[in-house]
């Protein structure tokens, strides 16, 4: 086993990708099944994320399926990858994350993100614009305050305050300098602009301030991983995601998967058929092998304490046997 690779700790981050044809509901039953499944293959976390209004995606509210998944597994971490907080009163998050924090002690991440609705009507239906994301740190800030104790209003956050509940901060540009400043664990991604997020590692390193969250910079790298027995198959794995992103490029809305089978044989407009194209390019896919070489290389450029696999696809059973051989190369006994 790779030095580099047993040392760093692997994730998942699920995010409940609906399939052509099957209701929502399976959806999010497939993601609690999967986070029992990542827990004995030897994850170190289990998250979910946050999406309004998308077909193609049944998360809407990560502080319920979070309070799902910690309830049906026994040891994994269990948090959001992430929050959206432009979306949402600070001091309603911290209650959240109080109450999960309560139910599943110790074993809780707040995961938190500055993204705003996909499309202009959602982000009316949420009361929101895109310049709320221009509050991001400020808001970070009050949130942390609910649990201190500090906020200036008189009120109290319960039951959060006084927790210890390790926030991250979903980091790209600007989110990378806020994370550093604020002194917090910064996940980034994805791995196939790895130009761009090792500049985002170096900055966050270079700008971290110590803090009561952490002493020291902590780095999430996320991004797609697939494994499977032939390079062939592992990039088949890839195909139901990459029409998805094409797809929701061409037509304005992300759908849920397709069959590979199905998209591979579908006729694709010159633009359909490049950004397909383009989406399948860049990820971590191959056999164990291939992939052990692609970690060690990433591993080895970005210093990173953890890999925060995002992998989705249409076949539940592939995707599983995918998580297994990459958890063989971190986890030999799993």
């Amino acid at each position: 086993m790779s030095a580099v690779i047993a040392r760093t700790r692997f994730s998942v981050l699920d995010r409940s990708r609906t399939r052509a044809g099957r209701p929502p509901a399976e959806a999010l039953r497939d993601t609690v099944a999967l986070a029992r499944e990542a827990e004995g293959l030897g994850y170190h976390r289990f998250w979910v994320s946050e999406h309004h209004g998308v077909p193609g995606v049944a998360g809407s509210a990560p502080a319920v399926l979070a309070a799902a998944v910690a309830a049906a597994t026994r040891t994994v971490r269990v948090g959001t990858g992430g929050v959206m907080l432009p979306n949402h009163r600070p001091l309603v998050v911290a209650e959240q994350f109080g109450v999960l924090e309560s139910l599943f002690p110790g074993r809780i991440d707040m995961g938190l993100g500055r993204s705003v609705g996909f499309t202009d009507g959602v982000r009316r239906a949420l009361g929101r614009d895109k310049d709320a994301a221009d509050d991001f740190a400020a808001q970070l800030g009050e949130l942390l305050g609910w649990f201190a104790g500090t906020s200036p209003t008189g009120v109290h956050a319960r039951p959060a305050e006084g927790l210890r509940v390790p926030p991250f901060v979903l980091a790209m540009g600007e989110g990378a300098r806020i994370a550093a400043r604020a002194g917090l664990p910064m996940v980034i991604g994805d791995l196939r602009r790895c130009e761009r997020m090792l500049r985002g590692v170096d900055e966050y390193r270079s700008l971290f301030r110590p803090s009561p969250w952490a002493s020291e910079p902590y780095v999430v790298v996320s991004g797609t991983v697939a494994v499977a027995g032939t390079a062939e198959d592992a990039r088949r794995l890839l195909v139901p995601e990459a029409w998805a992103v094409a797809y929701s490029r061409t037509h304005g809305t992300f759908p849920p998967l397709a069959p590979a089978g199905e998209i591979e044989e579908r006729a694709m407009t010159a633009r359909e058929r490049d950004l397909y194209e383009s989406a399948l390019d860049g990820h971590l896919a191959g056999t164990a092998d291939q992939v052990a070489h692609e970690l060690e290389a990433v591993l080895g450029a970005t210093g990173a304490d953890e890999v925060l696999v995002t992998t989705s696809t249409y076949d539940r059973a592939a995707l599983l046997d995918s998580y297994r051989r990459l958890a063989a190369l971190f986890a030999p006994g799993s």
